[in-house]
């Protein structure tokens, strides 16, 4: 008889080439968050004319605008937290789920109070989608090319921006505002075919005992391997640990950087939406018209897709704790540039969107590298909610500044106060942790015949 041999699930995945499956999950993942960002942007592509249609001031109409941003924070936490209990393809449908239905159900209000109440539960499923699909890329990847496939991934969230833009002015013109809400709910359709295609967690079908299903998404991630019958996976015992998911991201060795990834994230969404919601105002008030500071916006978005492409690839090649605590000292000294009125501009603005949105996608990146698969997109999850106070804090705290009529550059020097603090949080995560799971004897997949 012949003896169990046991596998290491994420040696199946660390040593995979990259293939047809790989490319499956990026897709759907990908698409996932195009939908995502649609559905966070066509709220601010709207406000004009719902303020209109509703007759309601500007300070109504930022909270009815906001109300999306404190879903998010509080689906981030949830919906990730759930995620490593239930598993990751019912999460992201249920993600999927809320940001669609309430997304569109918001098309069917007629006062502020209900379009907020939809907003904010649609804001569920958008803050909880990013940690989870997140969370799902990083398993999935080669150790090879993970945190550019992590990047590349959240690329749909600027794409689905750039589509509700697109989209959004034809449809108001044509059907009015409520058809950009109502379009969104479409992709509720695509729940079934998630749920069908998109693969499980390895390590919660191995809990699962779901040896036929573990085997059938091994066969197709690993199409260079043999597997006979009488061998068994093993989860390793960092997924194998029993409590709360909650209390073990600061366990282990982890409190710290827990706390660290919770400050980096929150500095940086603030950098974020500080410039997001700022950023041609201020370059208004240093004499440059409203052309030319939407010219700046359209720099800064470039510069950002570069940021995030180009990080990840910096990660994989080098090392991905430093290369994002780099990208936060980038990211000051640019914006502190900026505020002295530092040429080239457009260079420098472009240089502040690749260190910033790339910095936040780095981010995911190594928060979903640094967590054990039970309790990774718990981990996500967590920053990114937690993240999500800067973010609501940025136009602010911004606009206070703005409103004081302060120098320029001192309102450019607090958004890289923000960057610094960034920098330093990462630089104190542990960049390695006891793993005890690395005592098991485990065959390499390359040793398997």
């Amino acid at each position: 008889m012949k003896s169990t041999r046991p596998i290491d699930v994420h040696k199946l995945a660390d040593e995979a080439k990259f293939n047809s499956f790989h490319c499956s999950v990026l897709l759907w993942c990908f698409v996932v968050l195009v939908l995502d960002g649609y559905d966070l942007a066509v709220a601010g592509i709207a406000l004009p004319s719902i303020m209109k249609a509703m007759n309601v001031e500007a300070a109504t109409a930022g909270f009815m605008a906001s109300s999306a941003l404190f879903g998010m924070m509080f689906g981030a936490i949830a919906l990730g937290a759930l995620a490593d209990r239930i598993g990751r393809r019912w999460a992201i449908s249920i993600c999927v789920l809320f940001f669609s239905v309430f997304t569109a159900a918001a098309g069917f209000t007629h006062d502020p109070i209900t379009f907020s109440a939809m907003r904010f539960l649609a804001g569920l499923g958008i803050g909880g989608a990013i940690p989870n699909a997140a969370a799902q890329m990083s398993e999935y990847s080669p150790k090879k090319v993970r945190s550019v496939m992590v990047t590349l991934m959240c690329c749909g969230y600027p794409v689905g921006s750039i589509l509700a833009a697109l989209l959004g002015k034809q449809l108001i013109e044509t059907y009015g505002w409520q058809s950009v809400f109502i379009a969104a709910g479409a992709p509720v359709l695509l729940i079934p075919f998630i749920l069908k295609y998109m693969p499980e967690s390895l390590p919660f079908l191995a809990k699962q005992h779901n040896d036929t299903c573990l085997r059938e998404v091994v066969r197709k991630m690993r199409p260079d391997i043999r597997l006979e019958p009488h061998e068994e996976f093993l989860v390793p015992a960092e997924d194998k640990a029993e409590g709360p998911a909650i209390g073990r991201l600061f366990l282990d060795g982890r409190g710290l950087s827990t706390l660290m990834f919770w400050l980096a994230f929150m500095t940086c969404l603030f950098t974020l939406y500080a410039l997001s919601s700022w950023l041609v105002k201020l370059m208004g008030m240093a004499g440059y018209s409203l052309g030319s500071s939407l010219n700046f916006l359209l720099a800064y978005n470039a510069g950002a897709v570069v940021g995030a492409v180009g990080g990840g690839w910096l990660a994989d090649k080098l090392n991905i704790k430093w290369v994002t605590s780099a990208f936060f000292a980038v990211a000051a000294v640019s914006l502190t540039l900026l505020g002295y009125g530092a040429q080239p501009l457009f260079l420098i603005v472009a240089v502040i969107g690749a260190s910033t949105l790339g910095t936040q996608i780095l981010l995911y990146a190594y928060a979903g590298q640094f967590y054990p698969t039970s309790i990774r997109a718990t981990g996500l999850g967590f920053a990114s909610g937690v993240g999500r106070i800067g973010a609501i804090a940025a136009p602010i705290m911004i606009g206070l500044l703005v409103s004081m009529k302060l120098p320029l550059v001192q309102n450019f020097l607090a958004i890289a106060i923000a960057a610094v603090i960034g920098g330093v949080a990462v630089a104190l995560i542990r960049q390695r942790l006891p793993i005890s799971s690395h005592s098991h004897d485990t065959r390499a997949i390359g040793q398997l015949p």
